[in-house]
């Protein structure tokens, strides 16, 4: 089983230029994954970390509801902000600068084929990540993501989780808001649950973060969590 993992920060990229590279990543460990299938193969498979900044975007899950989208074409356009119904779980969500994408391509029979272990596992990164800086994250029963004073009248997301995965490879990922403007979560329904608020850690810490900071934190608790041997830099 390969544990390594191969790390890239692509920055500040298009939605969906980064979800063709994500889905030709997962394609290729797929493809190995087959070839071995086939032919009694046991070339190792890889593992690839990425972290990625959109410009303002809003994304629907496969069994999402259109109508959780509040904006129009055209009022699309007028926030700057594009739209893409997507192939991974969970309902809509939006992604901008100031929040933390994190796209793991894993394939999990490097580690365990167990894909609520890995949700689980996701989130505990960020709770763990988050409570370093005086946050205290929870799970809110039946849904994914990390929350906020889950369970109370005052319950926020503070963490999006939504995931697709093939043959035991996954691809999308968390969504943390750091620095997000909030405002945008006005346009959607989020993650289509009526009622419920979105938080991010500038807003509940009242100053800006150092991403690069909250990121490398993360890393070490993916690292850790996850058993992994080593991220390389690619």
């Amino acid at each position: 089983m390969n544990k390594k993992v191969s790390f890239k920060d692509l920055n500040i990229k298009d939605y969906k230029e980064t979800w063709e590279y994500q889905t030709s990543l997962l394609q290729e460990i797929v493809t190995v994954k087959i070839d071995n299938r086939r032919n009694g193969g046991e070339k190792e498979t890889k593992n690839h970390f990425l972290f990625v900044e959109h410009p303002h975007v809003y994304t629907l899950g496969k069994s999402g509801d259109l109508s959780n989208l509040l904006l129009t074409e055209r009022q699309l356009e007028e926030k700057g902000a594009t739209f893409y119904k997507i192939n991974r779980g969970g309902d809509i969500t939006y992604h901008g600068p100031g929040q933390i994408v994190g796209y793991p391509i894993f394939d999990l029979e490097n580690f365990f084929t167990d894909i609520h272990k890995y949700l689980r596992l996701l989130e505990e990164s960020i709770i763990l990540t988050i409570a370093e800086y005086g946050l205290t994250g929870e799970r809110s029963v039946g849904e994914t993501g990390v929350w906020l004073d889950a369970g109370t009248p005052f319950a926020r997301k503070i963490c999006a989780l939504g995931i697709r995965s093939s043959r035991w490879v996954t691809m999308h990922g968390f969504a943390l808001n750091v620095n997000t403007n909030l405002g945008y979560f006005d346009h959607i329904i989020p993650c289509g649950i009526r009622g419920k608020a979105v938080a991010s850690m500038e807003a509940e810490l009242g100053e800006k973060l150092n991403l690069e900071e909250v990121k490398t934190k993360i890393l070490t608790h993916l690292k850790a969590l996850f058993e992994i041997d080593q991220f390389i830099t690619s």
